[in-house]
């Protein structure tokens, strides 16, 4: 988009190092060595036959492990369509089939099955390949959808395009909100992540005018009445300011539609600015840029799976996505 900074560097915290060489890919895990080109017998009397080629199985030690039957619905979730209760749904209405035929409820799915979500094929992702997960700065002035009907700037634009799958949000920022979003390509992943059973917190950076008086800021500590429910910060902690302008830092477990400047309404003060800084284990890094994303490493993934609970014994899948400069 014109107008905002670009980043160039091809290796820096947003983006993976550059690919190996061409020479060192061929030994790759994940990538079966490729067969060598028969040669026509050879007819010379008295040559001893040749011998066999090597068994396939033990040329491809190294190649990725198939993965196994799994049911279609967390298959379908994984792969970032929806939730699992949602692609049940999906299912037993008959909109998914597995190599032209209805799939029924309940029913797995192999590796190298055709299976397509009301008519169009989908890529989906056996539990032995490792999600990728993305943080992203986001500025304000962009959109946390794909659909929007006055065609403001999305998210999903300025991200690292995939090939067989997409990204999912772990929640939303309003438009006019910026800070730290996270995105995955695994929808399991992204629903605990949501989930409230888990109760992550969320911290935001809140600028407001003027200062807030004492009793004003226990008001919003032990709770205030929304049209949605009562709702109230579990921290509150002044972060100074200059002039009319003033900033405080706030944090609360849940993500209900435009929660910290509603709460800040019920009070009586208007927030000028809000940015999230924090969501869970993670903090919005000092050095990403608006606009720019940070792809978490294989440790990183695999240690907050092992936080929630989920299967681990994961490979990394190799990817040649294109990895687009960030604004």
């Amino acid at each position: 988009m014109p107008g905002k900074p670009r980043n160039t560097s091809r290796n820096t915290p947003f983006r993976p190092a550059a690919p190996d060489s061409r020479r060192s890919r061929a030994g790759r895990v994940g990538k079966p060595q490729r067969a060598e080109a028969s040669e026509p017998e050879d007819s010379a009397a008295g040559r001893p036959p040749r011998q066999k080629a090597a068994d396939a199985s033990k040329r491809s030690r190294h190649k990725e492990a198939p993965g196994k039957p799994e049911r279609l619905h967390k298959l379908l979730a994984q792969s970032g369509i929806g939730s699992r209760r949602e692609m049940e749904e999906v299912i037993a209405a008959g909109g998914v089939t597995i190599n032209g035929e209805t799939a029924r409820t309940g029913q797995s799915a192999m590796p190298g099955d055709r299976i397509k979500v009301h008519g169009r094929l989908v890529n989906v992702k056996f539990s032995n390949l490792l999600p990728r997960v993305l943080i992203y700065h986001k500025p304000e002035g962009e959109i946390v959808s794909r659909d929007d009907p006055e065609h403001r700037p999305s998210v999903f634009n300025s991200l690292p395009r995939l090939s067989g799958s997409r990204w999912v949000a772990v929640g939303r920022l309003d438009f006019n909100t910026s800070g730290l979003i996270l995105f995955t390509t695994s929808g399991e992943l992204a629903n605990r992540l949501m989930h409230p059973r888990y109760e992550l917190e969320r911290e935001y950076a809140v600028r407001v005018l003027g200062e807030l008086p004492p009793e004003m800021q226990q008001r919003l500590l032990e709770g205030v009445e929304l049209d949605d429910g009562p709702a109230r910060f579990s921290s509150l902690a002044d972060a100074g300011g200059e002039g009319a302008n003033h900033w405080y830092r706030v944090s609360l477990s849940e993500g209900r539609n435009r929660e910290v400047r509603r709460m800040f309404e019920a009070v009586g003060v208007t927030v000028s600015r809000l940015m999230r800084v924090r969501y869970g284990p993670f903090s919005l890094p000092s050095n990403l840029r608006r606009g720019q994303s940070r792809e978490l490493e294989e440790k990183e993934i695999r240690q907050l799976m092992a936080d929630f609970g989920m299967e681990v014994s994961f490979q990394r899948k190799e990817h040649k996505d294109r990895r687009e400069t960030r604004k």
